[in-house]
């Protein structure tokens, strides 16, 4: 079983979505052999509180506009560490770049086939390592 086109399409619309927030680290896979209840996975991170909710809400918006669809649960707003967009068909994650290194989600998903995203998600990945590198080790919550 792979993922349906239309939880690809969801994917790439949120993918841009995350990529035009510059989100880092963009990336996506189908966990539809894996899993029952839902055919994606994608995730991507932010440097600060902040920037995570806004990456969360271009994507809610983006999603709603462009494809008329609201995801039925949206948790980790009150600490947008690590919140969660469950679409049924995808699932989103977006954490702050520390939560992302901690809970290394791609570990636990590597055997699962990656989507190919939108070229701007692309140029995403190494995003966090450089951010890091440009201030020195320290991600500084601004929230």
């Amino acid at each position: 079983m792979t993922a349906t086109d239309r939880s690809i399409e969801l994917i790439n619309a949120a993918a841009q979505a995350a990529a035009d927030r510059l989100a880092h680290d963009i990336i996506a896979y189908d966990v539809s052999d894996v899993l029952s209840i839902t055919d994606a996975f994608l995730l991507a991170s932010a440097p600060n509180d902040r920037q995570v909710k806004s990456i969360v809400d271009e994507i809610e918006e983006r999603l709603q506009k462009e494809l008329g669809v609201k995801p039925v649960r949206r948790e980790g707003d009150r600490d947008a560490r690590w919140i969660l967009l469950d679409y049924v068909d995808i699932v989103i994650h977006v954490q702050h770049s520390e939560e992302r290194v901690f809970y290394a989600l791609e570990r636990l998903w590597k055997d699962c086939p990656e989507i190919s995203l939108p070229e701007d998600a692309v140029r995403t990945r190494g995003k966090a390592e450089e951010h890091a590198q440009l201030t020195g080790g320290v991600e500084g919550d601004q929230s």
